[in-house]
């Protein structure tokens, strides 16, 4: 008969249980061990014992040992496993890839105000931050070009309280977009940009299913040219309801945008 071997390790030594989550797909977790975080893509077995590949927000991917202890789930370490088949597969993520909020209310919207060129921008920005931008309770208007982005800002009047960020086209140096841009930011107005030269470009070509967005000859319409190149019906605004319908995370944009319109909710959002 084996004699009772009492655990003599301190109290505060001990290891402290945690708990063992399931990694169901697009569980947003953190590598304790490196910091990445990113979305569970699929949990392998292998010789070395089980493994989970992450994908972060700029589709990088990394594969991990699913170790005791290896991960943090919103702050909290806990332990990773393989789902057991049939489990329940909660959403945990916006298409932004935030942290899911079930059952929240929109906010009141607040005085400040995100400012997008033209109307496919705000409808992308809808699709993708819609979720994120209802419960902070930011409103994004469109510009229709930003000619007039000088008298606009001086008309609202931006302060403390009320933040303007402004998401511009192909603002690159030495264009006009940038000479306008620097009229008016200051304090309370940031104004970002991305390098495209219309926001169809910051859809992920393998989103939209072609090799890379074409090349249109200068002089000529971009939205037309693109459409004539890839041989579709020259029709932009049918082609646009085509691309955008193949958007569906965070995950089918280019990091350029990802990260300009990021900065501009925290701007219009976070305290003076």
């Amino acid at each position: 008969m084996r004699s009772y071997q009492p655990d003599l390790t301190p109290p505060w030594k001990r290891s402290a249980p945690v708990p063992e989550v399931p990694a169901e797909p697009d569980l947003v977790v953190e590598e304790v061990a490196t910091g990445f975080c990113g979305a569970v893509i699929r949990c392998e077995k292998t010789a070395q014992g089980p493994t989970v590949t992450l994908e972060d927000r700029f589709g990088k991917h990394r594969v991990f040992p699913m170790e005791p202890r290896g991960f943090l789930l919103e702050g909290k370490v806990v332990t990773l496993v393989r789902p057991g088949p049939g489990g329940p597969v909660r959403p945990t993520r916006t298409a932004s890839g935030s942290v899911a909020v079930p059952g929240a209310r929109a906010r009141v919207a607040r005085a400040g105000r995100i400012y997008v060129e033209g109307r496919h921008d705000a409808e992308l920005v809808e699709r993708v931050w819609g979720d994120d931008l209802r419960i902070e309770g930011v409103v994004v208007e469109y510009l229709e070009g930003v000619d007039d982005l000088p008298a606009i800002v001086g008309e609202f009047g931006p302060g403390p309280d009320a933040r303007l960020g402004v998401l511009v086209d192909h603002l690159v140096p030495g264009s006009k977009e940038s000479r306008i841009a620097a009229q008016v930011t200051g304090d309370h107005v940031l104004v970002v940009g991305h390098p495209y030269i219309d926001v169809w470009e910051a859809v992920k070509p393998s989103s939209v299913g072609i090799d890379a967005w074409p090349v249109v000859p200068r002089g000529q319409d971009w939205k037309t040219g693109v459409c004539r190149a890839l041989g579709w019906p020259e029709n932009t605004g049918a082609a646009w309801q085509h691309i955008l319908s193949k958007v569906r995370s965070y995950k089918d944009l280019e990091p350029q945008l990802l990260g300009r319109v990021e900065e501009l909710i925290d701007f219009v959002t976070l305290p003076d």
